[in-house]
């Protein structure tokens, strides 16, 4: 064999050890992947300079939606 590392008095081959590495980076790499997304806003903020230009913002993209829907 290849050799061994003596571990807590236990001889562990190699290939073992190896073995468990890859295995702890698949995990962490899975559970990386699956872990729950914090949901993102629907749409960006409005960074209007005024209270009019905001609704004005808001107005505009509420008839967009309601022709993008009758389209």
């Amino acid at each position: 064999m290849a050799g061994h590392y003596v571990i807590a008095g236990k001889k562990i081959p190699n290939h073992q050890l190896a073995m468990f590495f890859i295995g702890s980076y698949a995990v962490l790499g899975a559970w990386a992947a699956l872990k729950p997304k914090a949901p993102q806003p629907a749409t960006p903020p409005i960074q209007a300079s005024s209270s009019d230009e905001e609704a004005f913002i808001r107005e505009f993209l509420q008839k967009a939606e309601a022709e993008e829907k009758k389209n």
